[in-house]
């Protein structure tokens, strides 16, 4: 049996996860690729952004099947985040939409790479919204933080990411402080693709992903949250 299916909805397209049958679903996870800055050519399930991600959703069903949670992996309909449209966004909102739609009660726990990142911090306003886990996200200058007040926010950034800005990534942390009391910030010696320290990285979301859907945070993530800067905002990934 195919451990999932593809729908089709009007703006991209879904790749998703089930619990076992018969369990009511509770928590959902959206996970969002990366792309490019601009790009009007169709995303597809071949491009090495999506495929990266394809592992983590399936690392992060495995973890939180048995708690009542769906894994949702989101295509986008195009590569690019073309300012000012913010396809991504569009794209993330849609698929928010329909986790409301379908499961009304749902708790959402967003996790996004680069491009996937910045969108997960974009959407988080959505009343589904719990929790956001953004690996090497692409932040820039003036990007928005207001929308994660209340929120649960777990960054992660490589410290060799000559891609995404672990500077910008830090300074946007800081200013996150300022909405939420539920903010911390990871560092690892790793580039941006996540290949060298692919286990650390996965162990990480799981962790975060697992707290999220049961409702009981992990101990060093909790810890993190509370921590003054650095040892909040540069906590080490064991």
């Amino acid at each position: 049996m195919p451990d999932a299916h593809a729908s089709t909805g009007p703006l991209a397209a879904l790749r998703t996860w089930s619990p076992p049958s018969g369990t009511d679903v509770r928590a959902v996870v959206l996970i969002l690729p990366g792309g490019r800055a601009r790009s009007r050519q169709p995303a597809s399930t071949r491009n090495l952004a999506y495929r990266r991600m394809v592992p983590i959703a399936r690392s992060v069903h495995r973890a939180t099947r048995a708690e009542g949670a769906a894994t949702w992996l989101l295509r986008y309909r195009v590569r690019g985040w073309n300012e000012p449209d913010h396809d991504p966004v569009q794209d993330a909102w849609w698929a928010l939409d329909g986790i409301r739609t379908r499961y009304p009660h749902a708790e959402v726990t967003l996790v996004g790479h680069s491009m996937g990142g910045r969108t997960a911090l974009r959407v988080a306003e959505h009343e589904s919204v719990r929790t956001v886990c953004a690996l090497a996200p692409w932040i820039e200058d003036d990007e928005p933080y207001t929308q994660l007040a209340g929120r649960d926010v777990v960054i992660v950034h490589g410290t060799a990411d000559h891609t995404t800005s672990p500077t910008a990534s830090h300074r946007y942390a800081l200013a996150a402080r300022e909405v939420s009391e539920r903010v911390c910030r990871f560092e690892l010696p790793d580039g941006h693709a996540m290949v060298r320290r692919a286990p650390a990285w996965t162990e990480l979301i799981r962790r975060t992903v697992v707290g999220a859907v049961t409702g009981t945070p992990d101990p060093g993530i909790a810890r993190a949250m509370t921590a003054p800067d650095p040892d909040g905002l540069r906590a080490v990934v064991g």
